[in-house]
């Protein structure tokens, strides 16, 4: 049971370095106003988010009673406390007080996270491909056919979804281990914290432009 949940955590760890090498790929295009660049990126992006959402379901099979023989050994062996999640969920976008609250929980946070807190967002650099391309939200899907500009923000719209359920399935992972209510492993602030995050979007003007849609439909 130990060996199962030190394979799954470092082999997260490794996915999480391969997300963040496509997330600073994405920048990049996003930056040069590559919308084809962008797109094949953030594809390959989408893979590797549902390989780390995946494997949670080996941990399915962890019994909570094996889980507590050995808990108090993992010293910081956090998922949602590992330097490169917190990296991933800035580079996507998480600015909101409970995120900066949470990556200061234990001191200054790491290096790789305040770099990317001080780059544009995600949802920054979508706003301005489309301003560059001097339409705006509305008119790009209500356009004749869908382009390389709406294909990326569906991308994008889809890598918030998978990242919400990887969220999600950890929240309920950790609830069947350890219980509601529980603090996390590493001394931190375990499930909660992912609960409050599965409602942050890191895309909130394709959310609207929808609801916008319907709005307009009614009048």
């Amino acid at each position: 049971d130990e060996l199962l949940f030190m394979v799954v955590h470092q082999a997260s760890e490794l996915w999480f370095k391969a997300i963040l090498h496509e997330l600073e790929e994405l920048v990049a295009r996003m930056e040069g106003k590559n919308a084809l660049g962008a797109l094949y990126t953030v594809g390959r992006l989408n893979a590797l988010t549902r390989i780390v959402t995946a494997q949670l379901s080996a941990l399915d099979t962890l019994p909570p009673q094996h889980f507590a023989q050995f808990r108090g050994f993992l010293g910081s062996s956090s998922g949602s406390q590992s330097a490169q999640f917190r990296a991933i969920e800035a580079a996507s976008g998480l600015r909101e007080p409970h995120f900066l609250n949470a990556i200061s929980e234990h001191g200054e946070p790491p290096e790789i996270v305040r770099k990317w807190i001080a780059r544009p967002t995600l949802q920054n650099l979508l706003d301005g491909m489309i301003s560059d391309a001097g339409t705006t939200y509305e008119e790009l899907y209500s356009g004749p056919g869908p382009g390389a500009l709406v294909l990326l923000a569906e991308g994008l719209l889809e890598y918030e979804q998978s990242f919400s359920l990887w969220r999600f399935l950890h929240v309920q992972l950790v609830e069947r281990i350890i219980g509601p209510g529980t603090g996390g492993t590493g001394g931190t602030l375990g499930a909660k914290y992912l609960q409050r995050t599965i409602s942050t979007r890191f895309f909130p003007r394709l959310w609207e432009v929808r609801a916008k849609f319907f709005g307009a439909a009614k009048k």
